[in-house]
């Protein structure tokens, strides 16, 4: 769905074929630079993946309105590029020889041009060209496409000519087309080449008309292509024309000529700058009256400019920084457009100059828009053009699009003769004024208002509000030629209500008329003006008994007035006249009407003008099938066809052919448009609305008795219940939860994505459906796009892209959900807030020692896989075979105590075989022997491994890892397996593969073996492989193991191993409910703290992951309590997306999350852009606010990193094993200082004599207090842990009920130990006592000795080459 960068981008179509034909000879005669044309040049190397984009007009607005600057000796092409590059921009174009342009878009008014017409030399290479007057050489950044959807320049040889209206008396086009697939801009054009035709025309986003000329009298749209505004059906980044509006494009065009370009700024459309010649239809008179394309429509169906046709009124005011389609400053944004609607009309054609005050009228304090006759010392001389080839003003060049206004250029130019603005925002400065620059004939194309003073003009596109020195010009100097009317007319104004009650001498008002049906009211002639007055309409209709001024600026004369022209109400004709405020002309579909005095004239009919009446002045067709009844005349649909089933166009079609048609296809609803057309359908679409019945004026074809709609509106006929649904916008009611509808949004500025998260919901996508799953995963953000896309995300990241409101009106795709809404559109989004109400999420950002820091602790031997912290207080580090240092042993054990002593912190250790990926966890025994099982490939996967912790403090111990695959082997090979002391003692070994990348091991064993040895075959093992790899595993205070593996869960009978609860799925990241928690989607999860009494279910955590591709991160945790009856997933948003992460255990019930990458999957190369953020995880808080974003590492922890629990309370952190090419094995070993380990406070502490607990015992302990309260001290029981691969085996934390008396120097407390080997399973744990929540160095103590020694452990293996340390308590 994502825009073509070539349509976005305006393609290279038209400037290849332009480079690639002569441009001698196509280049006009009066372009004095073509003859050196094959020495000034594009340079065919440009800078980085900058491109050429062709020679473009300047428009109603400047081709690129970004930075500027001017260079009279230097410019080139390269510098120019260069500039715009460091302004960020995407354009750049070259102009006038020395002028350089920026901007992000080519603007909608701006037309690809010949080549020949950008022939100026640079100013600063007289090898290149750098555009020419009015030309611009536009050149692309080649990476960037301007934001939002635009019109396509062109495509398969045909070349965009315009936004045209359809016919007058019949289509535009004639033929149409039928595309099968969803329309596009290619895929019309296509159909109509293939057809012969040299001219394609889409219209209403997805109907395709071919012919090879303009026909029945279709115009030019007087809104440009501002009213083309309907995204192609198959296309959401081009346009499709609109209702009543066709993109029409054709064979070879290649845009327009400079000669063939007015130079007026007043233009307002890409091809406004080809006049229309519109003949009468009526015996009106026998010569044609030529209308510009701002004019009005002076045919037979003009009619279609009553206040419910005013369809374009709607879209005129879709200007936006992106849309490209419609000029931010053109004549049509002032309050007195020729879109300004009254109470009674909503298209009241007045022009932004209707409201124009003539120089002689203003003042220098005037709130009126007026043409300001004195700045300063500076006088008006009128409006001129630019010079030809030249610049007329050829001094100091300012530029402020935002504040320009006359006197802040009169004071850039203090002391030169002429100050000039131009294009609203530019200054010129100069002491002459180029002989080529000349007074304009029409003084209105002076049309820009100032951006910093609303009621000031300020020039135009290629036109110069001028002002001189010293001198003003007097009011008929700048007077405007009108023809034969009248030598000179200067524009009156009044600030007294316009009226028409009175007549010109020898005429007297005849009032109020509504336009004919079907015909013109007065049909003998006509004429249009934009110095419209009663006077000169008069003089034009001389010869006729009536005359009549419509729309401000019409005229119409004849010798009667149609019978189906009727009184109107007196306030319907409210629109000023253009040539003279004070009088009225009219409105639309409204003349005020004159006949001469003395004339004998009929009674005049009266009627309504009332828009809501569905009454018809036609007869109603009679004959109607049974059951079916007329509804009158209903406008089209705003954004779509009212009904959708169009059927073949006949010349036979009435309504009764219409109706039967849509009947025996099984429809309720039936309208007929165009006199030839028939639509079907069950329901009436898109904000459909009964209109005045003379709005549908077209006869039928096949009964030209009846009535059969007209252009933009349908005769619409039902049986049953009529249904009409509105017209689509964005959802902005009956939201759920606390979401607000925010507004249309860019997006993709810059490539800045506005919300991180997409999702494609093809068929679902809805405002409910979006909303509500960006809730579920904590997103206060969100936003639907192209129809069917849904983003979730931060309203902060939304405002650093970039991302702004724009008009409602560019987001304008349907929902795939429901077609009664919108959901965004190209690069726009209909952009949603969670406000009020309970936030979804709340993550802390403390500061200082709140935040805890990193610290360098000493630089390591090997980069290891496996961490795991001694009941020696000493931590071995296990490393991986082949990626790490030569020579190694492959296993160290680091001596905390002498980390200044490099040589003797590090002892070295000795495997026999490799223990890639294995794992490992501390035996319940008296010794609390580490054990490590499975492994790589071969006999190493098979692999069982004994290391008894030895030694003190600054003393190294003598034992060794013992191991010997010829004694003591697994059942099965075992890569990635992992490993948990079960509540009966015994060590549960499951899963993972039978060896490198190889099939998997779906199967569970049991160590020490029983007779025989046991494995067990699970299927859901099998079938989740390869994802379910180092699952997590947790002993259940209620019985039976909880086991987490891929997006699944379970627990399972701690005897049988039979499932005996299946939870439901994890959910997954917003974008993937398929992502996974397990190697190599690897998350990491903990069980949390458990509290006496130990009754409550526990609540077991899983954070981040990843899912299979080129994959996102997930970013969230989720959390369930399997004990309950019917566990549900909890999911909580983290500050940001984690997969490699690793979680651990603090003694204060917290738990650090940290390491991993915001992308990818575990794996060698497989991860990419590290978090370095840790995030502390606070389960005493509400639900999502228990994060916080802590400290930030320099060093990239990514796969093969660990984090594991020291005993005086900090976390070493460690490894990082990457091999990407990008980030090294990492050696160092760092520690994070969580903020209980850097408070001032004195730490607690604490000796203890039994270390070897039953359950429920009560154990004594003295302390130290140094709070001296007792009423804050805690005691807590982490359990001894093997780090690897973000499993943290063996992992579970309790708290003690504790009690104590005494002095707090040397206080009695009273420890009772966990009741049962459910609650704590049989081995060792660390002991700590917290004082207003620090913690003391801890103790390790063994429980349920007794169950371990029942199991066999002490004294298993029983071999010659591993020394058992027996059975029996602690210490013996």
């Amino acid at each position: 769905m994502a825009p073509s960068i070539v349509q976005a981008a305006f393609s290279l179509l038209f400037a290849g074929s332009a480079l690639a034909t002569s441009d001698l000879v196509y280049a006009p005669l009066e372009n004095r630079y073509a003859t050196v044309l094959d020495k000034r040049v594009i340079p065919t190397k440009l800078p980085g993946t900058w491109a050429y984009q062709g020679c473009y007009s300047e428009g109603a607005n400047r081709a690129l309105g970004g930075q500027m600057y001017a260079n009279a000796t230097g410019m080139t092409t390269e510098s120019c590029i260069a500039f715009c590059d460091s302004q960020g921009a995407y354009f750049a174009g070259t102009e006038y020889s020395s002028e350089c342009y920026c901007g992000n878009k080519i603007d909608s008014t701006s037309l690809l041009s010949p080549a020949a017409d950008c022939s100026m030399t640079c100013s600063g290479n007289t090898t290149q060209t750098c555009g020419g007057p009015s030309r611009i050489s536009v050149f692309w950044n080649g990476s960037n496409p301007p934001p939002g959807p635009s019109t396509n320049p062109g495509t398969g040889g045909f070349g965009f000519y315009g936004c045209y209206t359809e016919g007058a008396t019949g289509r535009c086009l004639e033929n149409m087309a039928t595309v099968l697939a969803p329309m596009t801009v290619g895929l019309c054009v296509q159909a109509c080449k293939t057809a012969g035709y040299s001219m394609a025309g889409i219209e209403y986003a997805s109907e395709c008309w071919c012919g090879n000329a303009i026909s029945n009298g279709a115009i030019v749209a007087t809104g440009g292509i501002s009213e083309c505004n309907m995204l192609c059906k198959g296309n959401s980044s081009e346009y499709c024309g609109a209702g009543d509006r066709l993109d029409v494009y054709k064979l070879g065009y290649e845009g327009v000529s400079s000669s063939s370009v007015a130079s007026s700024s007043t233009r307002a459309s890409s091809s406004t700058s080809r006049p229309v010649t519109v003949v009468s239809t009526t015996s009106r008179s026998s010569t044609s009256t030529r209308v510009s394309s701002s004019s009005s429509r002076t045919s037979s169906t003009s009619t279609r400019a009553s206040s419910s046709s005013s369809r374009a009124s709607s879209s005129t005011s879709r200007a936006s920084s992106s849309s490209t389609r419609a000029s931010s400053s053109s004549s049509r944004a002032s309050s007195s457009s020729s879109r300004a609607s009254t109470a009674s009309s909503t298209s009241t054609r007045v022009s932004s100059s209707s409201s124009r005050v003539s120089s002689t009228a203003a003042t220098a304090s005037s709130t009126v828009l007026a043409i300001k006759p004195v700045v300063g010392a500076y006088g008006f001389q009128g409006c001129y053009t630019e010079g030809v080839g030249v610049r007329a003003l050829s001094g100091a060049t300012y530029v402020d699009y935002v504040g320009m206004t006359l006197e802040i250029c009169a004071s850039k130019c203090a002391g030169t003769t002429y100050f000039g603005v131009e294009y609203g925002g530019e200054c010129y400065c100069g002491n002459t004024l180029d002989a080529t620059s000349v007074l304009t004939a029409n003084q209105l194309e002076c049309s820009f208002t100032c951006p910093g003073d609303k009621y000031e003009y300020c020039g135009a596109g290629n036109r110069l509000q001028l002002y001189k020195l010293g001198s003003a010009a007097s009011s008929s100097s700048v007077s405007v030629p009108t023809g034969s009317r009248s030598s000179t007319s200067t524009r009156i104004t009044t600030t007294s209500s316009p009226s028409s009650t009175a007549g010109p001498a020898g005429y007297i008002y005849y009032g109020c008329q509504t336009e004919g049906t079907g015909v013109r009211a007065l049909g003998a002639a006509a004429s249009a003006s934009d110095l419209m007055t009663i006077e000169m309409c008069q003089a034009s209709c001389a010869t006729y008994t009536y005359f009549g001024v419509e729309y401000g600026r019409e005229c119409y004369c004849g010798n009667s007035l149609a019978a189906s022209s009727v009184a109107a109400p007196a306030t319907d004709c409210n629109v000023p006249c253009m040539g003279n405020t004070a009088q009225k002309c009219g409105a639309g579909n409204r003349l005020d009407v004159y006949v001469k005095n003395g004339t004998a004239v009929p009674t005049k009919p009266t009627g309504t003008s009332s828009v809501a009446s569905t009454s018809t002045s036609t007869p109603l067709a009679s004959g109607l099938p049974a059951g079916w009844v007329s509804d009158g005349c209903y406008s089209e649909g705003f954004g779509g066809r009212a009904l959708q089933n169009q059927q073949p166009d006949s010349q036979a079609n009435s309504v009764q052919v219409c109706i039967n048609t849509c009947k025996n296809l099984g429809y309720k609803v039936a309208g007929m448009e165009y006199g030839t057309q028939c639509f079907c359908d069950n329901f009436l679409y898109n904000g459909a609305a009964p209109v005045a019945a003379t709005s549908c004026n077209m006869a039928c074809p096949g009964n030209p008795s009846q009535t059969c709609g007209a252009g933009d509106f349908l005769n619409v006929y039902h049986t049953g219940n009529l249904t009409t649904y509105k017209a689509p916008a964005s959802q902005s009611t009956d939201l759920p939860g606390q979401w607000v509808y925010q507004g249309c949004y860019s997006d993709n500025v810059n490539d800045n994505r506005a919300l991180f998260w997409q999702s494609i919901l093809t068929t679902n996508n809805t405002a409910t459906s979006c909303l509500g799953l960006c809730q579920k995963y904590g997103f206060m953000a969100a936003g639907m796009e192209y129809g069917d896309e849904c983003f979730c995300g931060d309203e902060s990241v939304r405002a650093a892209s970039g991302s702004v409101k724009v008009a409602e009106a560019e987001c304008q795709v349907k929902c795939s959900g429901d077609n009664n809404y919108y959901c965004g559109g190209g690069s726009r989004l209909s952009y949603y807030r969670w406000i009020g109400g309970e936030p979804l999420n709340v993550w802390a950002e403390p500061t200082g020692i709140n935040a805890g820091s990193y610290e360098f602790l000493i630089g390591g031997v090997v980069v290891p896989l496996i961490t795991t912290t001694g009941i020696n207080n000493k931590v071995v580090f296990m490393e991986k075979s082949g990626t790490g240092a030569p020579n190694t042993t492959g296993t160290y054990e680091l001596d905390l105590t002498v980390l200044n002593d490099f040589s003797k912190a590090w002892r070295p250790l000795h495997v026999k075989s490799d223990i890639f990926c294995s794992a490992g966890i501390t035996l319940p025994d008296k010794k609390g022997r580490q054990l490590n099982i499975g492994g790589w490939a071969g006999p190493s996967t098979y692999g069982v491994r004994l290391y008894t912790p030895d030694g003190s403090d600054g003393v190294w111990g003598t034992n060794d890892w013992q191991e010997n695959v010829n004694e003591v082997t697994l059942l099965e090979g075992r890569w990635y397996p992992s490993a948990m002391v079960m509540a009966n003692g015994s060590v549960l070994v499951l899963g993972g593969e039978v060896g490198s990348n190889s099939a998997p091991t779906p199967s569970c064993e049991i160590l020490p073996p029983p007779a025989g040895g046991y494995a067990k075959y699970l299927d859901w093992l099998d079938r989740t492989d390869p994802d379910n790899l180092y699952p997590f595993m947790f002993v259940l205070p209620s019985g039976g193991i909880f086991v987490v593996y891929y997006n699944e869960a379970r627990i399972i009978d701690e005897k049988t191993f039979d499932t005996v609860k299946t939870l439901p799925n994890m959910p997954g990241s917003v974008v993937n409910f398929l992502a996974g928690r397990t190697y190599p989607l690897e998350g990491t999860g903990v069980m949390l703290p458990q509290y006496p009494p130990y009754s409550a279910p526990v609540t077991v955590l899983v954070c981040g992951g990843s899912a299979n591709g080129a994959a996102y991160a997930i970013d969230n945790c989720v959390s369930t309590q399997p004990e309950v009856a019917a566990p549900e997933w909890t999911i909580e948003r983290m500050p940001s997306q984690r997969v490699m992460s690793c979680i651990c255990a603090l003694p204060d019930g917290t738990y650090l999350i940290l390491n991993g990458a915001k992308e990818g999957v575990a794996g060698f190369g497989l991860a990419q852009d590290p978090n370095y953020n840790a995030v502390l995880y606070d389960p005493s808080k509400p639900i999502n606010q228990r994060m916080s974003i802590m400290a930030t590492t320099i060093v990239a922890r990514l796969y093969h990193s660990e984090a594991l629990l020291l005993p005086d309370g900090r976390v070493l952190v460690s490894g990082s094993n990457p091999e990407d090419g990008v980030h090294p094995e990492e050696y160092r070993v760092e520690v994070f200082n969580p903020p209980y380990a850097l408070t001032a406070a004195a730490a607690p502490s604490f000796t203890i004599v039994n270390k070897d607990w039953t359950y429920g015992a009560a154990i004594p302990i003295t302390a130290k207090i140094p709070s001296g309260s007792f009423t804050t001290i805690k005691a807590s029981m982490m359990a001894a842990v093997s780090s690897t691969h973000g499993n943290s085996m063996g992992q579970r934390t309790l708290f003690l009920t504790i009690t104590c008396t005494g002095a707090p120097a040397t206080a009695s407390c009273t420890l009772t130990a966990p009741p049962s080997a459910h609650v704590a399973p049989p081995g060792w744990y660390q002991i700590f006592v917290l004082d207003n929540g620090k913690p003391s160095k801890s103790n390790w103590i063994r429980v349920g000795g007794a169950i371990a020694d029942a199991a066999g452990i002490g004294s298993w293996p029983n071999t010659a080459s591993f020394t058992a340390p027996g059975l029996g308590a602690v210490g013996t």
